[in-house]
């Protein structure tokens, strides 16, 4: 999603910030990780560090889809991880040393899922380290993130990065819900609160002071007051002059540092995780 701008334009926007040699990263691509019976099995790519050491094992990023590619294709024209911002964030994550996987989906709970079983599974094959996984989600893909924190736990994932995104349904609010059913995201979070969030998983919350979807920022807000009660592992960070994905549309020094955090915050955080 995004605001005041056209699909195909959105589908080719690509991260404002950029480090040497992220082009050249090396790729995996479309690596099947679960059959969907007589249909084609939905795949990822799995972006790999270049100055990762022979046979060694990296952590690694999932980017959430919480969108089915059919309705994200609806919305802006090609698959999730086709998009702009999935090819450069996996690029720019594996030229940080942290290999970033993207993938397709027709079940976003169901595949998501089944995609981290089948990386944990073949992670020596993948030459990923199993121990260190995190995850990134933005916009409408948030919610599926939330829930896979609190199915999985800190025993399987490390950390996790949710930029300018709904969130959960706070004190009988219902806005995450009635957006869901707008946009065709999944709300597995629906019924779901804080507290069912591990309290050992530190959370990266990245805020777009000028977001113009509707009711976004409001869910943010509550989320992260009652993060705070809770007294999460969380760091917040707030663009106030920022649109939506401004990590794809404003090009400034604010969003390139937020953007320089988000990259820090994974590789301390996976690098640590045992």
């Amino acid at each position: 999603m995004s605001q005041d701008a056209q699909p195909d334009y959105i589908s080719k926007k690509t991260v404002v910030y950029r480090i040497h040699g992220m082009e050249q990263v090396k790729v995996r691509r479309d690596v099947a990780y679960r059959a969907h019976g007589g249909a084609h099995a939905p795949t990822f790519d799995l972006y790999y560090p270049t100055c990762a050491e022979s046979g060694a094992r990296v952590p690694a990023v999932f980017v959430v889809a919480g969108f089915p590619d059919a309705g994200y294709e609806a919305i802006v024209g090609c698959k999730f991880k086709e998009t702009g911002s999935s090819v450069s964030w996996g690029q720019l994550l594996a030229a940080s040393g942290v290999a970033a996987i993207t993938y397709t989906n027709r079940e976003p709970a169901a595949d998501l899922d089944a995609l981290l079983r089948h990386v944990r599974q073949d992670a020596a094959a993948l030459g990923v380290d199993e121990n260190r996984l995190g995850l990134w989600a933005s916009s409408g893909n948030v919610p599926l993130a939330l829930s896979a924190l609190m199915r999985e736990g800190g025993d399987r994932l490390k950390c996790a990065v949710l930029c300018y995104g709904y969130m959960l349904d706070v004190g009988g609010s219902t806005r995450v819900a009635g957006a869901a059913g707008t946009w065709g995201f999944v709300n597995p979070c629906a019924g779901k609160s804080v507290d069912d969030l591990p309290e050992d998983v530190p959370l990266f919350i990245a805020r777009a002071g000028r977001d113009k979807i509707p009711h976004l920022n409001e869910t943010l807000d509550r989320f992260i007051a009652a993060a705070l009660r809770r007294n999460l592992p969380l760091t917040f960070t707030n663009h106030p002059t920022a649109p939506h994905a401004f990590d794809l549309f404003q090009d400034d020094e604010d969003s390139r540092q937020i953007i320089r955090q988000i990259l820090t915050f994974i590789r301390f955080h996976l690098s640590a995780a045992s």
